[in-house]
């Protein structure tokens, strides 16, 4: 038998689809997955889009944002999580998980605002303050919905990038889909380990898709469009 139908095996057991003896099932490992990627991105985003949109409407501090953004993309996820539990303990392993993910989640965002604020048409923007509009209403009314497009992409990235590095939680025995892996590893089951990394790669598959949607419904077409149009 070979590994995919040892795979396929594993996947439509109906036993690891639900808890057994107290060990989670598929779904749950999902749900975990899903919150340790929520949470890390809602904060990321409360940090990042907000001071993005300063820093691109008011064009202070453009070399933090590219330095910033640099530093943290080379930071490497599984040390940053072991070290901040070897700081906070074990009894705040998901804390140091969040604020591992956290940190990686805040540079696309944080480029992606800064970017989208940025990229906004000069003569748009000159037109509303040319109008008598305050600089916190050219920002929110002009330059944010403008930027909408390119937020919404930063965003998509951050949260897939999240999503693979949440496996990590595993590492410090959290739960998460990472869990199939680090346990297939140990116990030699690489049936289980190929089942963890499919689920975990279906999953970002199936976020990103609905992230488009979502994208999809809360741009307005003219800005699509012009999305479009510049692409080409």
């Amino acid at each position: 038998m070979n590994i995919f139908d040892k795979l396929w095996g594993w996947l439509s057991d109906p036993a690891n689809w639900t808890t057994t003896f107290g060990t989670p099932g598929i779904p749950q490992r999902i749900a975990e997955h899903l919150q340790y990627t929520a949470v890390a991105v809602l904060i990321a985003a409360v940090i990042a889009i907000p001071l993005g949109a300063y820093i691109g409407h008011t064009n202070k501090g453009t070399t933090f944002v590219v330095g910033f953004v640099n530093s943290f993309r080379a930071l490497p996820e599984l040390g940053l999580l072991i070290l901040l539990v070897l700081a906070m303990g074990v009894l705040l392993a998901v804390e140091a998980l969040t604020i591992a993910l956290v940190l990686i989640a805040i540079p696309p965002l944080l480029a992606g605002t800064y970017a989208g604020v940025r990229n906004v048409d000069r003569s748009v923007v000159d037109a509303a303050r040319g109008m008598g509009m305050r600089e916190r209403d050219v920002l929110l009314k002009v330059e944010l919905p403008n930027a909408l497009p390119l937020i919404l992409g930063a965003l998509r990235t951050a949260t897939l990038q999240v999503i693979a590095t949440a496996s990590i939680a595993a590492f410090v025995s959290l739960g998460g889909l990472g869990r199939f892996v680090i346990d297939g590893y140990a116990f030699r089951e690489f049936e289980q380990m190929a089942g963890g990394a499919v689920l975990i790669a279906l999953l970002a598959v199936l976020v990103e898709l609905v992230l488009t949607g979502v994208q999809w419904l809360v741009v307005s077409p003219g800005l699509r469009n012009h999305q479009v149009r510049r692409s080409r």
